[in-house]
């Protein structure tokens, strides 16, 4: 309705003629969600979405996937909820160490959109500008599947050792995404990419079963004739390769402390040398050591100042195995290019201090996200939306602009009042009541956290149903938390919601 048929129909006529560029300028609140799931209806391509944060990615993730039940509809974000990236202060001679607390669900749709996109062409994936960032390549994620069949010839040593391979941990007594354990003739392994595990019960050297089971209680949900389970990690290393990029490290670590105690260096070079050997030392032993995606160019086999592979390698991959292009569609394009511009240039200038004072080696600066030339570079089909498209949209689609202003329902904006300060948390209480009795829900934006969260304990003292939200919630509990917020107390959420910076950005509330 409104604006939607002809917004889509010049959309889709556009990628079919081949036009790299195209901006969808909709206002908000006219369905251009809706509108970008019938885009990728007609053109029926492998699909990258890029949002700019987290909760707009949650999302979209949760409406494309209700608009695409029968494809693999996938959220790729970072899987930190809690990310201390390591740095250098050499003014205090500060040493920040790496901390971060990874989400283990995050990890799984991560691994999850990477096995979609080796494995099928049917695939959406929902990204925020982690989607930039270096992962391990798509041809050695694919060949390092394991494949099995029931019936199949199976060396059950063989399996064990390849199951190691691919990064999974053996653990007898506990059975946790990205382990297996074995009892007798029977081994069970949670794939890293999914919700459930599987039990392979072997007769000899011949796959008896395959079971889909829960993992906490063991029972048995579904029997399979096939299972491909895919590594436990994003980088996967071919055993050949590893000691190839052992021996390159070696004699990069070695080329680099000359150069430190040629220049009288010696703290450096020491240092480095005491890092990069229990570093080397751990690959040789385990194949796997702590901060490993600093050595990824010897990994990769890439050439010093090489991109990494990306999210977007995949996409090429999926494409040529369907013999097909894929599409990028950047929501909210007015702020996710600038955020995806700044990535690099924000990553260079603190490694480049590390490896200046000998905690990191040159390599470790090609551990790094996309410069905005290489993204141009690789990206097909480009469809910018926005409300307030920038000058480079508007330049790239060559001043044209598809709109998309008149919404479904009908609705104009909003009148907008301005009140003075004095005593409007009282007139902002009674306001809220006249939302709740006319069955309506209220938005508040504070200026910090802590006043967020005050307020929303004063609003909830005052005997309204009220929830905060900003960034210290956790990704996941956000898009619960907007859902009970749509529902409101009728259905069991509430009424009011009080946020900072989130609020700001735009959050896809279609009321």
């Amino acid at each position: 309705m409104g604006d939607q048929p002809q917004a889509i129909a010049q959309l889709a006529k556009g990628l079919n003629e081949g036009k790299k560029y195209q901006t969808l300028l909709g206002a908000t609140g006219t369905g251009k969600t809706f509108s970008m799931a019938h885009v990728i209806e007609k053109t029926q391509r492998p699909t990258l979405v890029v949002s700019h944060n987290k909760t707009l990615a949650a999302q979209l993730y949760e409406e494309f996937r209700e608009l695409f039940p029968n494809n693999s509809v996938n959220y790729f974000v970072s899987y930190y909820d809690y990310y201390q990236p390591e740095a250098y202060i050499p003014a205090r001679d500060i040493y920040i160490e790496k901390d971060s607390a990874r989400n283990d669900n995050l990890d799984r749709l991560r691994l999850a959109a990477s096995a979609a996109l080796v494995g099928r062409s049917d695939v959406i994936v929902v990204a925020s500008v982690s989607c930039i960032y270096g992962i391990g390549s798509p041809w050695d994620f694919k060949k390092a599947v394991l494949n099995l069949s029931r019936g199949g010839q199976v060396d059950r040593k063989a399996m064990l050792t390849k199951l190691t391979e691919l990064q999974y941990q053996r653990n007898d007594t506990d059975l946790v995404r990205g382990k297996f354990r074995v009892r007798g003739d029977t081994v069970e392994v949670w794939p890293g990419s999914e919700e459930y595990a599987l039990r392979l019960e072997l007769f000899g050297d011949e796959l008896d079963r395959i079971r889909l089971i829960h993992p906490v209680s063991g029972e048995t949900l579904a029997e399979q004739d096939r299972a491909f389970i895919y590594p436990a990690v994003q980088y996967v290393l071919p055993e050949e390769r590893r000691w190839e990029a052992i021996g390159h490290i070696r004699d990069e670590l070695k080329g680099r402390v000359a150069e430190l105690r040629t220049g009288e260096k010696i703290l450096e070079a020491e240092r480095l040398q005491a890092r990069c050997r229990y570093d080397l030392e751990m690959l040789e032993q385990t194949g796997f050591c702590s901060g490993i995606e600093n050595y990824s160019r010897h990994l990769d086999g890439r050439e010093p100042g090489t991109r990494p592979w990306t999210l977007m390698d995949y996409f090429q991959f999926a494409a040529k195995e369907a013999n097909t292009e894929w599409l990028l569609l950047v929501d909210e394009s007015h702020v996710t290019l600038p955020q995806m511009r700044a990535m690099w240039h924000g990553d260079r200038n603190r490694k480049q201090t590390l490896v200046d004072h000998g905690f990191r080696l040159p390599s470790a600066l090609d551990n790094r996200p996309m410069k905005f030339d290489e993204i141009e570079q690789l990206w097909p089909q480009v469809v910018f939306v926005s409300a307030t498209p920038a000058d480079y949209e508007l330049e790239k689609s060559g001043g044209e602009v598809v709109e998309q202003v008149i919404r479904p329902t009908g609705l104009i904006d909003p009148v907008i009042e301005i009140r003075p300060a004095s005593a409007q948390v009282p007139d902002l209480l009674e306001e809220v009541k006249k939302r709740i009795a006319a069955g309506e829900r209220s938005i508040v934006t504070t200026l910090t956290k802590r006043l967020a969260e005050d307020l929303a304990a004063y609003l909830e003292d005052a005997g309204v149903a009220t929830r905060y939200l900003h960034s210290d919630v956790e990704t996941l509990d956000r898009v619960q938390i907007l859902r009970e917020l749509r529902e409101g107390t009728a259905k069991g959420g509430f009424d009011v919601l009080v946020g900072v910076n989130l609020l700001r950005e735009g959050l896809d509330l279609p009321e």
